[in-house]
């Protein structure tokens, strides 16, 4: 090989890899994306607060004596309505998926006859010793699960005070002489012995149905 072809050859590769080093460049110019002095948007996520010692929500149910205070009985019926595909209402009404509600306010707890109660709710019945006062039935309504360890009740629970106080107050409608309202402003009172702690309401509609 003389000098002139080898000089082709040196020519050749200089002048591809000038090309492929140009073509490098111009990419570079035209899709570099260089970063921004300031972002477009931050998201902030909020942290969850923790809960209170013991494993308690730090927030409970709303005292049912101020919720029944205002409460529309009318509008439980509304709410009612979602109970009835495991409920009936009436007096002398039959058992369905879960016992008749009929005088259900002040009730003994897994008493009602003709209904196979779960072990959970007839332990925390405590042989009929624990009755379904207004207070029970706010934090049983709020959080079946959380108030009732082993209880059948397969809803959340309703967590928006309003519907929930309206239900009740229709609730204690169901009877041939209905319960006198708790007084408004009168202390709590305090949960069933073997209750759990009862979960903190929050925003929310579900399907409700007290007692199994």
């Amino acid at each position: 090989m003389d000098s002139f072809e080898f000089n082709k050859i040196l020519g050749g590769l200089l002048g591809t890899v000038f090309v492929l080093y140009s073509i490098s460049l111009i990419s570079d110019g035209i899709f570099a994306s260089p970063a921004p002095e300031k972002p477009g948007f931050t998201i902030a996520a909020a942290e969850a607060e923790a809960p209170a010692a013991g494993g308690a929500p730090a927030e409970q149910a709303k005292p049912i004596a101020e919720l029944l205070a205002h409460a529309d009985a009318k509008a439980g019926e509304g709410v009612f309505k979602k109970c009835q595909a495991c409920h009936s209402g009436e007096k002398g009404g039959p058992n369905k998926v879960g016992p008749d509600l009929w005088d259900v306010v002040d009730r003994p707890v897994a008493e009602h006859e003709g209904f196979s109660y779960s072990a959970g709710m007839k332990e925390f019945s405590q042989n009929g010793g624990t009755h379904w006062t207004f207070d029970n039935l706010n934090h049983f309504l709020t959080s079946p699960k959380g108030f009732v360890k082993g209880t059948a009740m397969g809803f959340a629970g309703i967590k928006n005070d309003e519907e929930r106080a309206n239900l009740i107050a229709y609730l204690r409608t169901l009877s041939d002489s209905p319960k006198p309202l708790p007084e408004a402003g009168a202390a709590p009172a305090a949960p069933a012995e073997g209750a759990a702690a009862p979960a903190a309401p929050a925003e929310g509609n579900a399907q409700p149905a007290p007692a199994q």
